[in-house]
């Protein structure tokens, strides 16, 4: 089973990598592609038109700014897409939220917090884990291994940015269990 990564511009690949580590780790294949709404639509609109076809089982797509790309992905697909805003421009992501999670009615898109890649693979292999037995032991086994780091300190889990925790803008304000 198999999971697209597409991205808006090669300047997301980043942002973008640890969708595809996690996916790797989770057993799933990363296929990893840039493609834009804007600069390659007939691109975006095939891919997502044969994605099925071609064995996808759910789409990732990251894009910043105006973030069109995983609209136009679902806008072609019947297949889950998940967005991810990614960070960048004056708003530091917020726009590209905003254009990831108000999708019209009949073309959702699933949207994780801003830059949070690695969440939209969980997502994805999650999806995938309710028929395939081998993807939710390995699910499974993560979330024993981060409740186990968590319990020893934290060492191995995911990190929280230094200012509003894991996946969020920069110059965001940490939570309020977090300050202290």
């Amino acid at each position: 089973m198999k999971v697209a990564v597409l991205m808006g511009s090669p300047r997301d690949r980043d942002k973008m990598a640890p969708a595809a580590e996690m996916l790797e780790r989770l057993g799933l294949g990363a296929d990893v592609r840039v493609l834009s709404a804007h600069r390659t639509p007939d691109e975006v609109a095939d891919f997502a038109r044969s994605a099925r076809q071609e064995g996808f089982a759910a789409v990732i797509c990251g894009a910043g700014l105006a973030a069109h790309l995983a609209g136009a992905v679902a806008a072609h697909t019947t297949l889950p897409v998940i967005g991810v805003p990614l960070s960048g421009g004056a708003l530091g992501g917020v726009d590209a939220l905003y254009a990831t999670v108000q999708m019209p009615r009949g073309v959702p898109v699933a949207t994780v917090a801003i830059d949070g890649a690695a969440n939209a693979a969980i997502l994805a292999a999650e999806m995938v884990a309710i028929t395939d037995s081998d993807v939710s032991e390995r699910l499974d086994q993560l979330r024993a291994e981060w409740g186990q780091t968590t319990a020893g300190g934290g060492a191995g889990v995911p990190a929280a940015s230094e200012e509003g925790g894991v996946g969020a803008p920069p110059g965001a304000a940490k939570p309020p269990e977090a300050q202290s």
